[in-house]
């Protein structure tokens, strides 16, 4: 333990505490939760920072839109300004409030006007909104400790490069919840990997949960603009990498998995809005590692200043791989399914 969390501690048992005693209120009834006219499916996580959520959620989104299902996603997003523009408005349909929001965009790019979005703190409210206009299915972004929702499934995400947050809660550590909260996941996701024995006997004394595997693919590069160029056109020159997302040193390893010459890297913290100053500095010692060519995720993109760089600059897109996926939806589907009818019983 370093110094810093020998000092933090002590607020760091106070807050797992606190944790543990409001889920087990909810999970005891004490707390009531809200239940929804349709089928819940949480993607959320232990940790701060990027376990592959986004991607996840896209994931479930399309392949609940293959399967014909009428689809909503339901997400806070952070840290746009979605919530205040709802309270000005004061319109429940989160479908209508235009985000800020880096991941809401994101997930709006990719799945155009197939899905419709309530965004802002209050789920239950906007998950009536989209009900209204015949939603069935709601998938609840970054859910896994939004207790107040009822769900029909926990998809719980856990990246295998910092998979427990150095094995401390918040603020020593990056656990939002003790380990101990896996037992709440109906299926756990390991991310960024396609074999963790070592994850996996931790997580099996908490949890009995089917456990699958999920790793990060290259769909495409292209402009900020939008022209595209084949990735094996890159491959061959030298890139000086930059991102404010949750894991940068996953991103980095990415690109270097996928062939590309990272000449250098700078990272920004998560959702950070980029600034004409940040550009220049970025350019800067873009020049200093031999490079005028430039890299960044996808959802960096959202957050670039109108005035950009000189210097060409490529975007990632990405998207999530499931290992067994069929058999992954097979379970996501089986559970909400023993969910309704466990709820019609009750």
């Amino acid at each position: 333990m370093t110094f810093r969390e020998s000092l933090l501690w002590p607020l760091s048992l106070f807050y797992g505490a606190v944790a543990a005693l409001r889920a087990r209120a909810y999970a005891r009834e004490i707390f009531r939760r809200r239940r929804l006219d349709g089928v819940v499916i949480s993607v959320g996580n232990l940790t701060v920072g990027g376990t592959g959520k986004t991607p996840m959620v896209l994931w479930i989104a399309e392949r609940l839109l293959a399967e014909g299902k009428s689809v909503g996603i339901l997400t806070r997003g952070y840290p746009g300004k979605s919530a205040a523009l709802a309270a000005e408005s004061k319109t429940t349909s989160g479908s209508e409030i235009i985000s800020t929001s880096d991941e809401v965009q994101l997930l709006k790019s990719r799945l155009a006007e197939r899905v419709l979005f309530g965004i802002g703190a209050d789920r239950y409210k906007n998950g009536l909104a989209l009900a209204g206009r015949g939603v069935k299915w709601f998938i609840l972004d970054d859910g896994f400790q939004h207790l107040q929702l009822a769900r029909n499934v926990d998809v719980v995400l856990i990246d295998a490069s910092k998979p427990f947050g150095g094995g401390h809660v918040l603020p020593a550590g990056r656990l939002r919840e003790p380990r101990g909260a896996l037992k709440r996941a109906d299926v756990i996701v390991i991310t960024r990997s396609n074999h963790a024995p070592a994850i996996e006997s931790v997580v099996r004394h908490y949890s009995s949960a089917p456990i699958f595997y999920a790793h990060t693919e290259l769909d495409s590069v292209r402009s900020r603009w939008g022209s595209q160029l084949l990735p094996a056109e890159l491959r061959g020159k030298a890139l000086f990498a930059f991102c404010g997302i949750g894991n940068p040193g996953a991103f980095y390893t990415d690109l270097r998995e996928w062939g590309f010459q990272i000449v250098g890297h700078k990272s920004f913290r998560d959702h950070h809005r980029f600034t004409a100053a940040d550009m220049a500095e970025i350019e800067k010692e873009a020049r200093e590692a031999g490079t005028t060519e430039l890299i960044c995720t996808e959802k960096d993109s959202f957050n670039l200043p109108e005035t950009l760089t000189s210097m060409d600059l490529w975007v990632c897109a990405i998207s999530l791989r499931v290992d067994r996926e069929d058999e992954f939806l097979r379970t996501v589907l089986s559970k909400a399914d023993s969910e309704v009818h466990e709820g019609m019983r009750n």
